[in-house]
């Protein structure tokens, strides 16, 4: 993990519960966020096509919204696996 500074996000390890390709969203589970996190396809740092798989663990920054879809918490970069990967820019730009 890295150390969060000023308006910088958290970076947390976490697990996919649910991911719907179809309709490009999906819900990721760790202590820092409970009763989950609403992740969005175009928040997934990598290249080609965006999914995540339920139970694959994720490295993920969130922030706290009032109501994303029934969530508390919503991502806003996810990286498949436990380690942030280097990446030009936020995802989609």
């Amino acid at each position: 993990m890295r150390a969060v500074t000023g308006d910088e996000p958290a970076v947390i390890r976490g697990m996919v519960r649910t991911y719907d390709a179809e309709r490009g969203w999906g819900v990721l589970d760790a202590p820092e966020v409970p009763g989950g996190c609403w992740v969005h396809y175009s928040m997934i740092a990598m290249d080609g096509y965006r999914e995540l798989i339920a139970g694959r663990q994720v490295t993920f920054s969130w922030e706290p919204v009032g109501n994303q879809d029934g969530y508390r918490f919503r991502a806003l970069t996810v990286w498949p696996g436990t380690t942030p990967q280097a990446t030009d820019g936020p995802p989609g730009r």
